[in-house]
């Protein structure tokens, strides 16, 4: 056995948890308008996986996010999680700003 291959016996796995969220990251960065970024928010709130979504109420997980930071974060971030759960509900794949037109527009009714 050659070095090269003896220093593979001995390199030690991953820790566990970062395999999941690794994994987990993965697959919600598979959703359209999630990236890096949007995927490790999601993880926080306990998404794992895009079949998580389903169902989600993401107004609820803007809210929750936002008191874990202690901070409101910016509106096109709730406007990206509605696009996921959308999405994770079965409609189109659409861009993240579809929905802030949406959002934007009933906040001018209700004024």
């Amino acid at each position: 056995m050659g070095a090269s291959s003896m220093s593979v016996l001995f390199k030690t796995a991953p820790k566990r948890l970062d395999t999941i969220e690794g994994m987990s990251e993965n697959e919600l960065r598979a959703l359209p308008n999630v990236g890096p970024a949007i995927a490790k928010k999601l993880i926080r709130l306990g998404i794992e996986r895009p079949d998580d979504l389903r169902g989600q109420d993401p107004e609820r997980l803007f809210r929750r996010l936002c008191d874990l930071d202690g901070r409101r974060h910016d509106p096109c971030l709730l406007d990206t999680f509605v696009a996921a759960v959308d999405h994770a509900n079965g409609a189109p794949p659409r861009p993240w700003w579809y929905y802030s037109r949406q959002r934007k527009a009933g906040a001018a009714l209700q004024s």
